[in-house]
Formats: C-alpha cells, structure tokens, sequence
C-alpha cells in the first residue's frame, strides 16, 4: 500500500493506494514545517489520520515549505508515526509538476492558498521564480485576492453594493478583521477564505475587473519570467479550479497556452506514481 499527501498551508489531501488503485481518501489540516515543528506534525498526524492498515509501504510527501531543513523535520515526524515505510518529501511544486506535466516539459503553477509556479524539463525543476509568500509574492493566490479585496473594502476602493454584500455574508466588523490579521495565527488562511466571496462574485463587472488584474500581476511576475510561450501552462489548486475562465482569459490575452488544470493534484501523482511502479 502507497500514501501520496499533498500539503498546502491550509489542509493535507491523503491518498492511499492498494495494488495501483485508490482505496481511500481523506484530509488533514495543512502541514507546513514553516510554521509547525516536529511535535506538531506528529500530533496532526496522530489526531488526524484515521486508521490505516499496518503494511504502508511507501510514503510519498508534497508540501509547502518542503525543502532542505524543513524537508527533513517532515520526513522525521512522518517516520514517528509511519517506522516501517520507505519514506519521500518533496515539495509542493514538484508535486504539482509531476501531477499536471508527467514526464514532459511544461510550466507548472500553483494558485491556492498560495502561489508559485516553475519550468520542469519532465524530470526536475531547472527554474522557480520564487513566490515570496502572501506578504511580498504569491500573486494571484487566495490568500492574496482575499487581501487585496479586504483592503479595497476598507479604503472604500469597491463599490458601496460589494462591500454590503462582504459585510452581510461575513458579518465582521473592520476592526474584526485587522485583529484577525495582525494578532491571531495563519493570517494567510483567513484572507483566503475571502475567495469563496469573489468566486461567488465573479460576474459582477468590477469582481470580474478585480480577479483578470490578479491574474495578469500572477503572469507577468512569475510565468513571463521563464520565457516560454511554446511551453503549456498547467495549473493545480482551487483558484485556478473555480477561476478556470478568468484564467485562460488572461492566459490567451497575454499569449499563453493553457493545459491542464487540476483542483488538486492528487489524481495526477496517482498516475504518476503507479506508472512509475509499473516501470520499476
């Protein structure tokens, strides 16, 4: 049996395997060793995981965050709880690559919680502008739209009907939201839930205005970057999922060939992952 995981900073997707078939699925909150150590990883695991059969062979671990040191304090929490298995964490991203490039060349990007995207060559990442995080980067990602609309909110930048319908819908007060941001934990998650209101929203004219400049700040500071317009552009995550139209708008208006896009990449590193036993 094989456990693939794919982590951003707000939940864990899990897919267990049995003979090269899905046999289950189920979530966990985000596991990323930039903001939770060892032990935590291990009481999220603990608490979180339901049951699994003893004989989990393989474990195969993407997430935010996953890189050098931090790569190493996952893989150790996950040996707490998982001693037998064979054991890999990779990144995110790289994830995302195998999931929606396979084993050809392509641009693959993330729009979620968070941004960022790369230039695989259908083995390695040979190039990533780095995304910076939600505060100097992660253009077009949720956690950023969710501030950039909450800033305009509160400026007074968005027409008077938007921001009545964000205050019905949400029913916090500016001084709610700021404590929010600047005093409690996971900042980034809270702004990205404000992306259920601009998807919500998405065909109210200044919405619409608001997401294809998010999107196109996403393509000229990152994908243009890589300077490879014959190469697709393939995307993973649930912004690029539910904004899929606005996306590809931007995309065709900037010159770029959309491929494939995955609200996660799970089904994709399944069959990445199964061809690549097949083979061995």
């Amino acid at each position: 049996m094989v456990l693939i995981a794919d982590s951003g900073s707000t939940k864990t997707d899990w897919l267990l395997l049995k003979g090269n078939k899905e046999f289950s699925r189920f979530s966990t909150q985000g596991i990323n060793p930039f903001m939770l150590n060892e032990l935590e990883i291990v009481i999220i695991l603990t608490k979180e995981l339901p049951q699994l059969p003893e004989c989990v062979e393989a474990i195969y671990f993407y997430g935010a965050g996953c890189r050098g040191e931090q790569s190493a304090i996952v893989k150790s929490a996950i040996k707490r709880v998982f001693p037998t298995a064979n054991i890999q964490v990779e990144s995110d991203l790289l994830g995302a690559a195998r999931s929606v490039c396979g084993n050809e060349s392509g641009i693959a990007c993330i729009l979620g919680t968070g941004s960022n995207s790369c230039l695989y060559d259908g083995k390695n990442i040979v190039e990533n502008v780095s995304p910076l995080g939600y505060i100097l980067g992660d253009e077009g990602s949720g956690a950023v739209m969710g501030k950039h609309l909450v800033a305009d909110i509160l400026k007074h930048q968005m027409p008077d009907k938007i921001s009545t319908l964000f205050f019905e819908k949400y029913q916090l007060t500016p001084d709610q939201i700021i404590q929010r941001v600047y005093r409690e934990p996971f900042p980034n998650r809270f702004l990205a839930t404000f992306a259920l209101f601009i998807g919500e929203n998405r065909n109210n004219p200044d919405i619409h205005k608001f997401i294809i400049y998010e999107f196109e700040c996403f393509f000229r500071r990152n994908v243009d970057q890589y300077h490879r317009p014959n190469l697709p552009i393939n995307f993973v995550g649930s912004i690029a999922f539910f904004l899929r139209i606005e996306l590809q708008e931007v995309a065709k208006s900037l010159g770029y060939r959309i491929g494939r896009i995955y609200r996660t990449p799970l089904d994709g590193l399944m069959k990445y992952h199964t061809a690549h036993n097949k083979a061995c």
